[in-house]
């Protein structure tokens, strides 16, 4: 695999890595993806500042109430600078959302990470993640997560 293959390759393990954090709601496991003084768009602010801020409020509002997360890693697009430590990442993903009935709804979305690491060949983190949804999906799961497996 060239060089642009092995970077591309680790942008994917990290959104694999955190498919399966999303999937398992699994915080403490997806803490290492991120840097500790990552920033956000805010779905409640216009700016999350840290990573702490981030998963109180953004993934604790949404984690534990959807199902099925998966990215479309098949159409990942990536960006990779010059000197290969810093990168961009654009993902869509497939969930599933669960109205106040418990009725569930198709939750499509896209996300932009832009990743960054010490040295070439360590592991990607995201120092800037914006996620949003497709236009006309619910803006929130309210339902109780079902109990699926992961999808891998």
């Amino acid at each position: 695999m060239d060089e642009q293959g092995d970077d591309v390759a680790l942008i994917r393990r990290w959104f694999r890595t955190l498919q399966v954090c999303v999937q398992t709601v699994d915080f403490a496991g997806s803490r290492p993806l991120f840097a500790d003084d990552m920033i956000t768009f805010g779905s409640f602010t216009a700016f999350t500042m840290g990573r702490e801020a981030t998963e109180h409020e953004q993934w604790r509002q949404v984690w534990g109430h959807i199902d099925q997360f998966r990215w479309r890693l098949d159409d990942l697009r990536t960006i990779i600078s010059g000197d290969r430590l810093t990168a961009a990442g654009m993902a869509v993903f497939e969930s599933t959302g669960y109205s106040e009935g418990g009725k569930a709804f198709d939750r499509p979305g896209r996300a932009t990470v832009v990743l960054g690491r010490q040295a070439v060949g360590d592991e990607w983190v995201a120092q800037h993640t914006h996620v949003s949804l497709f236009p006309g999906t619910p803006s929130r799961s309210i339902g109780p997560k079902q109990d699926h497996p992961p999808a891998l």
